[in-house]
């Protein structure tokens, strides 16, 4: 694609990888068939290939956002199948996240769009306020029927019914391994993963140390920044992500680290671009260190060599999160270890197209998000699961609840598999409301 930046332009690190960006793509229209806003809505700006029109239009004239092109950029899930299937190798997760950064600078939304990102930034980033807000829908979830706002219905709607118990697994910490150490890793134990579901990080920190991980709580470590930054607001990202950085450098140069381990795979893809995020600022080379080695936790298991198993009878059927296939390009890790713990995996049709969780999107864009849970759940239950596995909290969150079929990840299944106790949400009990179990 020909690009007209002036020289004044390029200056800008963010514009002139954009250049880069745009330059590389051919038009071929190759994203279209696996983008999920295109097969809802058809419409060529709803689709990679236009939305990459409209911000290089944005872009190059270095004009103020229009309502069109903020609606279409607003519209896209940020999947990245796009980047998956393009032949050229359009790096769009870096074009988009610039655009929205510019359009969050640019743009003036209208007062209810401005106060509901402004809510969800102040909210989900933070357990503590998370954990209070949900309680707050939990009490006004009768009252759904009332709200003028599909948005606000949808926040209603995703709320958990039960509220889990604080973990004291997630206060920075030490947790020694069982037997000889094999690795000092530090794990991520994220901000609304922390709110919603407590088993996670428990199970993760069973199953590493039972393979001989010590496995650090970084003191001063939190949100990745993602959600944040996915909605434009770019220091608000960077000052979160810059804490973990600081943080996880601070156990490198201290007692070592062999990995950063996460296990919420739209966190994964974030921390692993901190090393690009990070280009142009004092902490660019940290950025890096922290970026090379961050693992999610299917990566480092198989590092790990998860003892075999014996047959389960369980059918899982698997859900690839976006942010793991499309953002990671991991996809045969997290199935491959299922089967090695002795659990029957099968996986939808169209196991590309996104749940249409993508962090924030269910919450912003819900009517576009409900055709895609949609689909994800039928194809899901097709298979006719035991239970349904994922690798990121907002899909599981999302497929839950649309569907009666047991929702867990899938380290609760390898650490139950190998000496841990059942998932909850296999136990009878609702997979937002488990108590903490004693780690082993």
């Amino acid at each position: 694609m020909q690009t007209h930046f002036t020289e004044e332009q390029l200056r800008d690190p963010g514009t002139a990888r954009a250049n880069e960006i745009l330059r590389s793509c051919v038009h071929c229209g190759f994203c279209t068939a696996t983008c999920p806003t295109y097969q809802v809505l058809g419409d060529e700006l709803d689709s990679p290939r236009g939305r990459i029109y409209l911000m290089k239009d944005m872009l190059e004239n270095d004009r103020v956002p229009d309502a069109r092109t903020v609606k279409h950029v607003d519209r896209c899930l940020s999947c990245l199948a796009c980047m998956t299937t393009c032949p050229s190798g359009v790096h769009y997760m870096h074009l988009v996240d610039h655009a929205r950064d510019y359009i969050e600078r640019r743009y003036k939304r209208p007062l209810s769009d401005r106060a509901l990102r402004w809510v969800l930034a102040r909210i989900l980033p933070y357990p503590t306020r998370f954990r209070l807000a949900m309680l707050g829908a939990k009490l006004a979830r009768p009252f759904k029927g009332w709200m003028p706002d599909a948005r606000l219905r949808a926040m209603l709607e995703m709320a958990p019914r039960q509220i889990p118990p604080v973990s004291r697994n997630d206060d920075p910490q030490s947790f020694a391994p069982q037997g000889a150490r094999r690795m000092r890793v530090a794990l991520m134990t994220g901000c609304a993963q922390k709110a919603l579901n407590t088993d996670i990080n428990d199970a993760t920190i069973r199953l590493l140390r039972r393979l001989g991980c010590e496995v650090v709580v970084a003191e001063g470590a939190g949100c990745c920044g993602a959600l944040t930054h996915h909605m434009g607001k770019t220091s608000e990202a960077h000052e979160t992500a810059a804490k973990n950085i600081r943080a996880w450098t601070r156990e490198m140069d201290g007692a070592g680290l062999d990995a950063v381990v996460i296990n919420t795979s739209g966190c994964g893809t974030t921390v692993k671009d901190y090393g690009h995020m990070f280009r142009a600022d004092a902490l660019a080379e940290d950025a890096k260190r922290v970026s090379e080695i961050a693992l999610d936790v299917s990566e480092l298991l198989m590092r790990l060599d998860l003892p075999e198993g014996t047959d389960q009878g369980l059918t899982v059927a698997y859900h690839a999160a976006c942010s793991l296939q499309h953002g990671q390009k991991i996809k045969t890790f997290p199935k491959d270890l299922l089967k090695r713990a002795g659990f029957t995996v099968v996986e939808p049709a169209d196991s590309h197209l996104c749940c249409g969780s993508a962090g924030t999107y269910n919450l912003m864009q819900p009517e576009i998000s409900a055709k895609l849970k949609t689909r994800k759940v039928r194809t899901l239950e097709a298979k006719a699961p035991d239970v349904i596995a994922a690798g990121n909290i907002g899909c599981m969150m999302q497929i839950g609840s649309g569907t009666a079929v047991p929702v867990v990840h899938t380290v609760e299944l390898l650490d139950w598999a190998s000496g841990g106790p059942v998932p909850p949400a296999l136990s009878g009990r609702d997979n937002s409301a488990s108590t903490v179990p004693i780690l082993r």
